[in-house]
């Protein structure tokens, strides 16, 4: 750490020699770090901010696969094609600085509301569907202040789709690919007066690339807006996902009849004021599934299973909060959030349907209900014109774990009108779990605590040639105590984690229609964790023309842990992919993407190889 903090410094000290003032006065918008909008030269957080036409570029029905390109140290495991799943054996954990979404260490959000298992804690990766997004909002570093538990590590904001435009407008996508791979969306926007609508609907299969690995989903999206007063909006949306997905276990120890059907949905309603010193917003929103499980069996000699695996579970809550500017340098935001987190999990009969009540293996108790409440203040204190402090601090109550006091500050410095020098001491948590505390013989309720982390995080930004170039880097270390882990055959607060790690990013728009991207991530674990690599890296180009588009990029990853512990194992590969796209007419394009087009050999689960080389190509039409 200390060879890194004096590059930064060297990086600094010649930066600052040749600065010149910026002539750019805008910078980009973000909303994850503060809860209302703010320039991101104010903020101490490290945000991402990955918009529709990066996300829609390659042609992607999930958002992930993109924001993994762009966001160092954030890493999607995969297993296929398509199709993340969910259960023993399934991808989709998300791992950022080496903390886990699949341990619920990492929080996604739609519009800032929690999206997550309410039984098991953690995201659920098919349901983040590109339809849905104006662009993604990756925070590194913990959100608790604003967010509570599982924002431990950080967060990934999906901000739904707006209609800017009077009028009606729309598209539709169809393709084709290898594996058998199909899938189709649409969506249509309208604007009338103080209305507004977006309704979208996608489909996708494939057979991917091993037997008895299909996978199918279809899904919609619909959000409607009205406009109540000069001052004063109404919103509301629902997003329904449901996908089968079959998984034939590790190549070591195949399966049958591993079998999900999985449905997903998330619904809010929320009431916004927009006036000139003060914003804010009351929402109320339901994050639920539904899940049917066939654990399958083993190939060789193994005996089908008699019942299904099934829960429901909720996470509904109310969220409220309000950002006010006193004069023009001080900025103040106080919110309340509640949730009740529900989860059930049962098997029935698999001949009947009936509900085993002699089952006895999964849940000390069959129903699991928690609440959690929790109030936050945040402020931002511009001193001078170039120092802007943040801070901040929460409590939030756990029914069953307790209570947990979440502090934050953050400076920031802008020595020059291109760059600033960001600083942040920041706590993360996250409360026990209901499969934690209740489920199979290791639960633990009676004694369980939250999760905590401390992030120490110094960072670089600068924008050169009037924003045309613009690169960061930064330094973190985060010091994990009281993780939970089963010891003894019971879940116990015993675990630590200490990561340091350096992430470098830059872009170039070196011609009008051109432009280079990279970003690099170093990470060093005391402790290794699963999913997490010791290095990764990303460098791309991208092309837009009047008729053609061409992107290309390579990503490398090296040290990803795949096994920890006696039999640890890592993996190293470098993929190439690359899609372009040409427009027939003003309205209808063709698009052609291709993977992995170096055919490598890879996996990110252990015993789950990747495919080689596949390509997908399809017409998009709007109109």
């Amino acid at each position: 750490m200390k060879t890194q903090i004096l590059a930064l410094v060297a990086l600094l000290g010649a930066t600052l020699s040749f600065a010149k003032t910026d002539s750019l006065a805008l910078s980009e918008v973000v909303v994850t770090g503060t809860r209302s909008a703010v320039d991101v030269r104010h903020t101490p957080y490290t945000v991402t901010v990955i918009d529709r036409p990066t996300l829609t570029a390659q042609n992607h029905t999930n958002v992930l696969p993109t924001v993994m390109q762009q966001v160092p140290s954030l890493l999607v495991t995969s297993r296929s094609i398509m199709g993340y799943g969910v259960s023993t054996g399934a991808a989709g954990g998300i791992s950022q600085r080496g903390l886990s979404g699949g341990a619920g260490q990492l929080l996604v959000l739609i519009d800032g509301h929690p999206q997550y298992n309410g039984v098991y804690g953690h995201p659920i990766s098919d349901s983040y569907q590109t339809l849905l997004a104006e662009r993604v909002e990756v925070l590194r570093g913990p959100a608790s202040l604003l967010y509570g538990g599982n924002a431990m590590g950080g967060v990934i904001n999906i901000v739904t789709r707006a209609v800017p435009t009077d009028g009606v407008t729309g598209d539709a996508t169809v393709a084709v690919g290898s594996y058998g791979t199909v899938q189709a969306e649409a969506a249509t926007q309208v604007r009338s007066g103080r209305f507004t609508a977006t309704v979208a609907a996608q489909y996708g299969r494939t057979d991917n690339h091993r037997p008895n690995m299909g996978f199918e989903q279809y899904g919609g999206y619909v959000k409607l807006g009205y406009d109540l007063a000069t001052h004063w909006s109404l919103s509301a949306d629902l997003d329904l996902t449901h996908f089968n997905a079959s998984n034939p276990g590790a190549v070591t120890q195949l399966k049958l009849e591993n079998d999900q059907w999985i449905t997903r949905g998330a619904a809010s309603i929320a009431l916004l004021n927009h006036f000139d010193r003060t914003s804010g917003a009351l929402t109320v929103y339901d994050n639920f599934g539904r899940h049917k499980i066939n654990d399958g069996y083993n190939a060789d000699g193994g005996t089908p299973q008699t019942d299904y695996f099934r829960s429901r579970d909720a996470v509904a809550g109310v969220s409220w909060y309000q950002t006010a500017r006193f004069a023009e340098s001080t900025r103040l935001t106080v919110g309340l959030d509640y949730q009740h987190i529900y989860g059930r999990a049962f098997y029935t009969d698999r001949a009947t349907g009936a509900v085993d009540t002699t089952q006895r293996r999964l849940m000390q108790s069959a129903h699991a209900h928690e609440n959690e409440v929790a109030g936050y203040a945040a402020l931002q204190q511009e001193i001078l014109s170039c120092l802007t402090a943040d801070l901040g601090v929460r409590y939030d109550h756990h029914s069953t774990a307790g209570g947990e006091w979440v502090p934050q500050f953050g400076l920031v410095w802008r020595p020059i009108a291109t760059g600033e020098l960001k600083g942040i001491v920041s706590k993360g948590f996250r409360n026990p779990n209901t499969r934690e505390m209740y489920m199979y013989g290791t639960a633990n309720h009676d004694s369980l605590r939250a999760e905590r982390l401390w992030n120490y995080e110094i960072s670089w930004r600068q924008r050169l040639i009037d924003g045309l170039l613009t690169y960061g880097i930064n330094l973190f270390l985060l010091k994990c105590d009281n993780l939970i882990q089963t010891v003894a055959g019971r879940n116990v607060n015993t675990g630590e984690l200490r990561n340091t790690g350096i992430e470098l990013e830059a872009r170039w728009r070196f011609a009008p229609n051109w432009a280079i991207a990279t970003n690099h991530s170093l990470l060093h674990m005391r402790h290794h964790v699963v999913a997490a690599p010791r290095y990764k890296a990303f460098i791309g180009a991208d092309y837009n023309g009047t008729r053609w588009s061409a992107l290309c990029g390579l990503q490398y990853v090296h040290g990803l842990y795949t096994s920890v512990g006696a039999d640890e194992t890592t993996e190293t590969f470098c993929l190439l992919n690359a899609a372009v796209g040409y427009a027939l007419t003003r309205n209808i394009s063709l698009w052609l993407r291709g993977e992995n087009l170096l055919a490598q050999r890879y996996e990110y689960n252990l015993g789950y190889p990747m495919p080689r080389a596949t390509v997908m190509g399809g017409v998009k039409v709007k109109f």
